[in-house]
């Protein structure tokens, strides 16, 4: 008999590449779908027939035992978040109340409805924050500094502790920047390869203009991070992950690199140091070590950093040729 998984957040970049993956897999894939005014299933709009959407909200602790109880997962994948660092400083209590409360909410639906289901949490290389070590593994301390990166800490602990004092399979995956051409164009990345691609195409004649080029991150692609996921729930024993590539590049060598990929000229086109885009408290810089995923998980990235700018501008470009809505 097929296994069931849910995943909340199933619309967003990892929830629709995760979906693809437990499809490829035989799953019976359920997703907690919350009522909007205007729904957007683009990412997942391939695949929509083949999947179970359900209606829930992190904010409501009833709606996801009833989800649970429609699903009757074998696995709960919780992706599910305000995942926008930048809105977690203009929206901070509802970041704590969806990042960070919406974790204790699902974890105390599964244990109340389906104690024997195995939960996946999806924490952030953003609890770092003003690093402690570098590279960061899985003991390195945290130190968030947003709003975001402090709810993402509660959640975190949060499975530790429901795993700990209620013996159920949870586990956290400590997942580094991961982007693709699915990433929200509100994302400093998919902002990068969007506009580049319409400059490109002679959409615009504006500048992009972007906050600080010296920030550095552990970029991988999503689709390679989401195998990472499933595999933590296929171990024996439940324990927490560092997801990463290992290697660090500035936004400025991000926008040097798709720039060039398009024959376009970034002093021509860019602006850096954008007061507007400059956050109270910055992290500088984020590298992960993921020794452990690969030694237990067999786990490695695929996608190098070069290949994952080129393929989101390849999809841009594409996507404006084709006249089709942005995510």
């Amino acid at each position: 008999m097929a296994k069931h998984a849910l995943i909340t957040g199933i619309t967003g970049q990892d929830g629709s590449y995760l979906a693809e993956f437990l499809l490829s897999k035989g799953y019976e894939v359920y997703g907690l779908v919350r009522r909007t005014s205007t729904i957007n299933f683009g990412r997942i709009s391939h695949i929509q027939d083949k999947i179970h959407l359900v209606q829930g909200d992190m904010l409501d602790q009833t709606s996801l035992q009833a989800a649970l109880e429609i699903a009757q997962p074998d696995e709960v994948y919780n992706l599910a978040a305000q995942s926008f660092v930048g809105t977690s400083w203009t929206q901070p209590t509802l970041t704590g109340n969806v990042t960070a409360l919406g974790v204790t909410r699902i974890l105390d639906a599964i244990r109340h409805v389906k104690p024997s289901a195995k939960f996946y949490q999806a924490s952030s290389s953003e609890m770092f924050g003003k690093v402690r070590e570098t590279p960061q593994r899985e003991t390195t301390p945290f130190y968030p500094r947003s709003p975001y990166g402090v709810a993402k800490v509660y959640g975190h602990w949060m499975t530790v502790n429901y795993r700990e004092s209620y013996d159920m399979f949870a586990v956290s995956g400590i997942l580094f920047n991961h982007e693709s051409p699915r990433r929200g164009i509100e994302f400093v990345t998919r902002k990068i390869t969007w506009n580049a691609a319409r400059i490109k195409l002679g959409l615009t004649n504006e500048k992009l203009h972007l906050g600080n080029p010296d920030a550095r991150r552990d970029w991988g692609f999503a689709g390679d991070y989401v195998e990472a996921m499933w595999l933590m729930l296929q171990q024996d024993q439940p324990e927490d992950y560092v997801i990463a590539t290992g290697e660090t590049y500035s936004v400025r060598e991000f926008v040097d690199t798709a720039f060039e990929y398009l024959d376009l000229s970034v002093e021509e086109h860019v602006v850096f140091n954008d007061p507007r885009y400059t956050r109270p408290a910055e992290v500088d810089l984020l590298v992960g070590d993921a020794s452990k995923a690969g030694q237990k998980l067999g786990w490695e990235p695929r996608v190098s950093f070069k290949q994952l700018v080129q393929m989101m501008v390849d999809a841009d470009i594409k996507m404006l040729q084709d006249g089709l809505p942005t995510y």
